[in-house]
């Protein structure tokens, strides 16, 4: 007998509940809120903050981080991503910007919700996650 619609749409829901309930488990999600996203259109990620004592630029955020996947709070949703994903889409897309707002100035990237989404579709580029890897190593040893 075929399987009816019913019980298509049952055996889908259980694999996205299964889905969701995995990703809300990740060890090391890191959480992002950005305030002025809806103002904007964009999201900021981090990639390096000015050091006041010793007045260097330095990696952090996206750069430094140990999470396998990001996670932006915009209001009532919330996208998770792949860090690899995520450093695909602002490699390749995003905006560069210095946020230089006191007393802890930050570099990152601008990248609107709906292109970080088509990012997260997107299958794996190898080639732009080495581009990124060799930048990083050549800016910062």
């Amino acid at each position: 007998m075929k399987d009816s619609n019913w019980d298509l749409d049952l055996r889908a829901g259980l694999a996205g509940e299964s889905k969701v309930a995995d990703l809300l488990s990740l060890d090391t999600l890191e959480v992002k809120t950005d305030r002025r996203w809806h103002e904007t259109g964009n999201i900021y990620i981090e990639t390096e903050c000015f050091i006041q004592a010793s007045h260097t630029w330095e990696p952090s955020g996206l750069y430094t981080t140990k999470a396998t996947h990001w996670a932006y709070v915009l209001e009532d949703c919330v996208i998770i991503v792949p860090t690899y994903r995520l450093k695909e889409a602002i490699w390749e897309n995003a905006k560069s910007i210095t946020c230089n707002i006191p007393p802890n100035p930050s570099k990152g990237f601008l990248i609107t919700p709906a292109r970080l989404l088509e990012y997260a579709r997107m299958a794996h580029n190898y080639e732009v996650a080495e581009q990124h890897n060799n930048f990083l190593n050549e800016t910062y040893g």
